[in-house]
């Protein structure tokens, strides 16, 4: 898909989102021939005119300036997310400051050695969801997705039947890696691999293509799932996304339980599960710690 094509998608399933009682626009009555606000009703919003408004969703959104593109995010409702991919949009290309380049396979000894030290599960992955670094919880939580050769959180979600039964939520699950896939294609249109992890994942996953069809765009922080572990069973986890300083690209995610509940309970029996398995050595983790790239590459 263009650019061009990305933008007007984008606009228009914006607009389809947000009814006229939610900006306080009168209800003028007659039939709406479509769903969610105008373009004119957007326009008026945003205070430009219709004419502007109609090239900007058809995709001429080079040059816009931040005050309009603020005011359409304004009059759309836009979230933080959802305003930075707009701002990603209108830029022709990523500008240096934003450019992230995603194609890491390991991480620093030294990275590992603080993933070793926590007492939950951690995991490292890049923008294309490639799982490259975990600690033996880490790995033993997302044992299922680390039986690949090359582990990633997206292709085991769309492509392995196992995902379905894995995720309590799978149309969550799916969704949610659709719109942060989207997101990282927004910030990073030139990364190659991502593009090309998006089009395996359109040729062969028909619930990818409806969920990529949503334009949904999203960024993983914090909060709650639910995991159908195939050796402990349910598990309610809090999740918290840690970017790496002087890495970019690659995030840390942490996945705790509350105290004293049943999903610690459990936990403890993962754990013991996990030091019984030869997982071999984690995905991207050197050989040995001399192995491991002295300082920081570059991205």
């Amino acid at each position: 898909m263009s650019k061009k094509d990305e933008v007007r998608e984008f606009l228009i399933s914006r607009r389809a989102h947000v009814t006229p009682e939610q900006v306080g626009l009168p209800d003028v009555g007659g039939e709406r021939r479509v769903p969610g606000l105008r373009r004119e009703e957007v326009a008026q919003l945003a205070g430009v005119s219709l004419d502007y408004y109609t090239r900007l969703e058809r995709g001429n959104i080079r040059g816009a300036s931040e005050s309009v593109l603020n005011a359409i995010a304004r009059a759309l409702r836009l979230n933080d997310v959802e305003r930075e991919y707009l701002f990603d949009l209108a830029r022709a290309a990523p500008g240096p400051a934003r450019k992230v380049k995603s194609s890491k396979a390991r991480v620093r000894a030294s990275v590992q050695r603080v993933l070793d030290t926590m007492s939950v599960p951690a995991v490292v992955w890049n923008t294309q969801q490639d799982l490259i670094a975990s600690n033996l919880m880490g790995r033993a939580l997302f044992a299922p997705h680390f039986e690949s050769e090359r582990p990633n959180f997206a292709r085991f979600i769309f492509l392995d039947p196992r995902a379905e039964d894995y995720y309590v939520d799978w149309p969550l699950a799916r969704r949610m890696t659709a719109a942060m896939l989207r997101l990282e294609a927004g910030r990073d249109p030139l990364n190659r691999e991502l593009t090309a992890l998006i089009g395996e994942l359109s040729t062969l996953s028909l619930e990818f293509r409806g969920n990529w069809a949503e334009h949904h765009v999203h960024e993983h922080r914090t909060g709650h799932k639910q995991y159908r572990h195939p050796e402990v069973g349910v598990l309610d986890i809090t999740f918290d996304v840690f970017e790496m300083p002087g890495e970019p690209g690659l995030s840390i995610g942490t996945y705790s339980v509350d105290e004293g509940s049943e999903s610690a309970e459990k936990y403890a029996l993962l754990a013991s599960w996990a030091a019984t398995q030869e997982f071999g050595r984690h995905a991207g983790e050197p050989e040995r710690a001399e192995d491991a790239p002295s300082g920081t590459p570059d991205p």
